[in-house]
């Protein structure tokens, strides 16, 4: 009796390769879980913008007695910057709350999966740490630059519109200059979020780090111990360099921008034009490299933390 062999032929076992996993699929997967498992990433923004569109449409009521206005007064050194404000106080806006959502999410990016004993789920999976840390590091240096400035230039997008469509009911002209240089002020904007994404590392990387690091109270943990170094500086030395320093790493991102004319004019920021921009001024800035790096150090130290951290 012939009995059938349950070997696979060697020319048909040649054909069966496993499935190639790259590498960069591990993180792309946990980048989209984090998203999926915290939604006010892109919900808050979103919710801001909506808010503040729904304004701006009610302000449209008055819109042709301001250009009216505008265009008869010719005191107004920059009308310019009249037209580009409600612009720039959108993406101030958004920028604002999406360096909050930076901050709270970090707080609670390690801390959250230990406190719900998730950690101990996505430990069994074959993601090393260093990628899963790398993917919620990536979420405020990432996915909310690239969501505040995708939501930003819609929004803009949508007022012009609007702005223009109101205008042309009104029987006054949609052309320039009753409206702001929105390529150029769009190009500024990528500009400013690169800059102060890089700038701000250090403070997501350390709020990352505190997250990883303490067992309840993450708020406190990373604001307290900057203010009792200070303090404790201000009582011993009456100095304030360490504030100085902190205050400098929120808003020193200035230095990206030349902010006074040829003639020593200081200009408005809420439009500044591209001329004004100082790339190599701010990649020749020390403490942004310093900040950088200080920054690699706590996201190395997040990483091992997450290695040797159980649940609480």
């Amino acid at each position: 009796m012939n009995m059938q062999s349950n070997t696979v032929p060697e020319s048909d076992a040649l054909r069966i390769t496993p499935g190639v996993v790259t590498v960069t699929r591990p993180l792309y997967w946990s980048v989209r879980r984090e998203l999926w498992e915290n939604r006010s990433i892109y919900v808050a923004p979103l919710a801001v913008a909506a808010i503040y569109l729904l304004g701006y449409l009610i302000s449209l009521f008055w819109l042709p007695r301001s250009i009216r206005e505008l265009g008869a007064d010719h005191s107004a050194p920059e009308p310019i910057v009249a037209l580009a404000m409600p612009y720039s106080h959108a993406a101030m806006l958004i920028m604002l709350i999406a360096f909050l959502v930076g901050i709270f999410y970090s707080l609670d990016a390690l801390h959250g999966e230990r406190r719900d004993r998730s950690i101990l789920f996505w430990k069994s999976l074959p993601v090393s740490d260093l990628t899963t840390t790398l993917a919620k590091a990536m979420v405020p240096l990432v996915i909310l630059p690239v969501l505040v400035f995708a939501i930003t230039i819609s929004l803009q997008i949508i007022m012009r519109l609007a702005s223009s469509a109101v205008l042309l009911m009104s029987g006054a002209s949609t052309a320039e200059p009753w409206g702001p240089p929105l390529f150029e002020m769009d190009l500024v904007l990528l500009y400013s979020v690169i800059v102060m994404v890089l700038w701000h590392a250090p403070l997501y990387m350390w709020t990352l780090l505190v997250s990883g690091a303490v067992r309840r109270a993450t708020f406190l943990w990373a604001v307290l111990p900057p203010l009792a170094i200070g303090a404790v500086e201000k009582i011993a030395f009456n100095t304030s360099y360490f504030g100085s320093m902190l205050l400098n790493r929120l808003i020193g991102f200035e230095g990206a921008f030349h902010l006074t004319d040829k003639s020593g004019v200081a200009i408005d920021p809420h439009f500044i034009p591209l001329e004004q921009l100082a790339p190599g001024q701010f990649l020749s800035n020390p403490s942004l490299w310093l900040g950088l790096a200080v920054a690699a150090m706590f996201f190395a130290a997040a990483v091992r933390l997450r290695r040797y951290q159980g649940a609480l």
